[in-house]
């Protein structure tokens, strides 16, 4: 049977708007059952923080949005309060992408800290209680690229894990289908030195809503190393080594001489499988760029990665100019939209099991063509 056609941003937006006040007031579920061993769509397409190409990242409406544009998976990044509990930020620096920078009551939280090795400064998420980031609102990211998401600053607000997982719940109901949670631990090094280590608050919470054992519709994923290896000692849930570039954090502060580049060799990834089920790679792992930001040829990544036993979900499809390959954008422009059908189709064709993309709707347009 075919697949039915993802609806419009605006009507999928609309629908998201209007369902998210009942789902704030609907009662809270009792714990769900383990969920029964079903065979997951292919080639996945996870919602990049949501449908944060078309509403700002990590809030409810772009999770909203993205479920109803039919994603098999949304991504929320996880990082600490102060009192322990678990929120979807992309980093613990929240100016980036709250109103906290505009707001006077907040001013003296305003510092300087080493945020794996790098100085920043800002307001940070483990300086504040969840009641007092609950009072601050959601801006967009990256408001040139996309200022249509920049009309809705400050009217979404930072949603907790549980929040997150409520509103998944409920869809799946509403959509009758299996709907997916794919977790980064973000900067877990960090927060465990402050005393806030994540893994074993982020695993009660899955435990609680009945998300156990390696059927359960999750991943969890991380840049890090340690971090996997001490969440497969306490969970059988399916993990996901992120490569970034340069070195995991947590092996340059334990001493190690371990890079990303060593971990993409053949034996990198057989040494990866034994405590992760994929691995998340940045999109020039599989497919690099030449000197004229072209498109290039594939990689050995992938064939390599499944002769592991692992699966592949590279990172991270988006449909402006500003992040396609030369060959692909529509012009000088760099918030017009450009040709991702033929960037993600490229990688398709190198044999990713999935992608991460903030624009799943395309990305699952493109699945839905025989």
């Amino acid at each position: 049977m075919p697949r039915p056609q993802s609806p419009r941003p605006g009507q999928s937006l609309a629908a998201a708007a209007l369902l998210l006040p009942l789902l704030a007031c609907a009662a809270p579920e009792p714990p769900a059952a383990a969920h029964p061993r079903a065979e997951e769509p292919g080639p996945l397409v996870i919602a990049h923080r949501g449908a944060s190409g078309y509403v700002p990242e990590h809030t409810l409406a772009a999770y909203a949005l993205a479920v109803l544009q039919g994603a098999d998976y949304v991504e929320p990044d996880l990082v600490m309060t102060r009192d322990g509990q678990l929120v979807a930020r992309h980093d613990n620096q929240l100016d980036l992408t709250t109103d906290v920078a505009a707001r006077p009551e907040f001013a003296d939280r305003r510092r300087t800290r080493n945020v794996d090795g790098v100085e920043l400064t800002g307001w940070f998420s483990e300086d504040f209680s969840l009641a007092e980031i609950k009072t601050l609102r959601a801006i967009e990211r990256i408001p040139a690229i996309r200022p249509g998401n920049a009309r809705l600053d400050k009217s979404l607000e930072v949603p907790t894990l549980q929040e997150i997982i409520d509103l998944v719940k409920s869809l799946e109901k509403s959509q009758g289908r299996r709907i997916g949670l794919y977790l980064e631990t973000k900067h877990p090094t960090h927060f465990q030195h402050l005393g806030l280590a994540m893994e074993e608050p982020l695993l009660e919470i899955l435990r609680r809503n009945g998300y156990h054992g390696r059927h359960a519709s999750v991943y969890i994923q991380s840049f890090e190393v340690e971090n996997l290896k001490t969440l497969r000692r306490l969970s059988p849930l399916r993990l996901v080594q992120l490569f970034g570039s340069g070195q995991p954090y947590d092996q340059t502060v334990i001493g190690s001489a371990l890079t990303y580049e060593q971990m993409a060799t053949p034996a990198g990834l057989q040494a990866i499988a034994a405590y992760a089920d994929g691995v998340g790679p940045d999109k020039g792992y599989v497919i690099p760029r030449d000197a004229n930001g072209n498109l290039g040829s594939p990689t050995d990544f992938v064939p390599n990665a499944h002769a592991a036993g692992l699966k592949v979900h590279p990172y991270t499809f988006r449909a402006e100019n500003n992040f396609l390959p030369l060959e692909l954008r529509s012009s000088a422009n760099p918030a017009e939209h450009g040709d991702l059908e033929a960037e993600i189709h490229a990688f398709l064709d190198a044999g990713v099991d999935g992608l991460f993309s903030d624009n799943p709707d395309i990305a699952l347009r493109l699945r839905a063509q025989p």
